[in-house]
């Protein structure tokens, strides 16, 4: 009897080594250890067996990172090639030298989509509605895990939409105006609950089809229209989710947001793409636009879009070519900012939107 209780015990230990993450340490004390290795090599990390890729897949190694202060930065840019198909790239900022790589396996059936939605939500990223010359609005939607670098199907919109603008705040998504068919009203919004993985659809009368740009600004959403029909001036509305109301934004804010828009430490900048490329800085304090340095023409591509890492802002053009600024140790040099760049790609593929994702 005591060698069968000693066998049996035994078997216990075996069995209890193998299911810890690390033999002879706690789990615990292993996410601690494995949490600290750089964000490229995590996908060595999946490969070791199935435990390990369930922990880095998983949110509480998202949350740990992020609590932590050892979550890393990747940049993401939905574009579209000469073939006019959409193709996704990423960008990992601590090895600028190895340029973008392309992600794989985008769903097939929206390869070919216009006016789709971009956003993130936590670690995964929205691919949203669109439509096609002979395609009406769709409803579908699909995300990208970062962490598992795999597409799925998610929970439909609410509305068929394309041509529409995107938000992301306080665990929420917004799905807001564009075009759809003939039977949805245009003066609407959806909100997605992530933990209840639904869409809700609202309606408000200043909400507008015709969206050029959003931002997310003191914890409300701006929403740029462009010109009305009876003005030429550029017109925005904006959303306050305490309230869940829409109005008319400022006029001097406005004013100013006239391409690409970021914010940075609470500060909003917009890159002035009418003539050259420009930065622009909004004062709150005095509510006016200042002028903060232009980027030398040679090294940015126009149109380009606008994402933000700390500091830092990463001017995204033609072909995924990329400028970088930090907007606290930009010198200027007679008036250009000094900057660095990322090796350019041999394509000259349109972006339409960027993104960052921390893990």
């Amino acid at each position: 009897m005591e060698i069968m209780g000693s066998g049996s015990e035994g078997s216990s230990e075996t069995v209890s080594t193998q299911s810890s993450l690390i033999s002879g340490i706690p789990d615990e004390i292993a996410l601690i250890c494995l949490a600290r290795i750089p964000r490229r090599y995590h996908s060595l990390l999946k490969c070791v067996s199935r435990k390990w890729r369930d922990l880095v897949c998983s949110e509480e190694w998202r949350s740990y990172r992020q609590k932590h202060n050892l979550a890393e930065t990747w940049i993401y840019a939905l574009s579209k090639d000469k073939m006019d198909q959409l193709c996704c790239y990423v960008l990992d900022p601590s090895l600028p030298k190895k340029g973008w790589k392309r992600i794989p396996d985008l769903p097939t059936r929206c390869l070919k989509r216009k006016g789709v939605g971009f956003e993130v939500l936590g670690k995964k990223i929205y691919f949203m509605g669109g439509c096609g010359w002979i395609e009406d609005a769709t409803d579908e939607a699909f995300c990208y895990d970062v962490s598992r670098n795999a597409w799925s199907e998610a929970s439909p919109l609410s509305t068929a939409r394309c041509y529409f603008a995107c938000a992301a705040m306080d665990g929420k998504m917004y799905a807001i105006g564009g075009l759809g068919s003939k039977s949805v009203d245009p003066h609407s919004w959806d909100t997605f609950d992530s933990d209840k993985n639904v869409w809700t659809s609202h309606m408000d009368p200043n909400v507008v089809p015709e969206i050029e740009d959003t931002l997310v600004v003191d914890r409300k959403i701006y929403i740029r229209c462009g010109s009305s029909a009876v003005s030429s001036h550029v017109y925005a509305v904006v959303y306050d989710p305490l309230n869940g109301t829409w109005q008319h934004a400022d006029a001097d804010l406005v004013s100013g947001w006239r391409g690409p828009a970021i914010v940075v430490d609470e500060t909003l900048y917009v890159l002035d793409q009418s003539s050259g490329t420009r930065v622009m800085m909004w004062r709150k304090d005095t509510r006016e636009w200042e002028a903060f340095g232009r980027l030398a023409s040679i090294l940015t591509r126009p149109p380009c879009q606008l994402v933000a890492i700390g500091k830092k802002i990463y001017v995204v053009g033609k072909g995924l070519s990329t400028v970088v600024f930090d907007v606290d140790k930009a010198a200027n040099m007679d008036g250009v900012l000094v900057s660095t760049s990322v090796p350019k790609l041999p394509s000259d593929d349109d972006v339409i939107r960027c993104k960052s994702v921390s893990l």
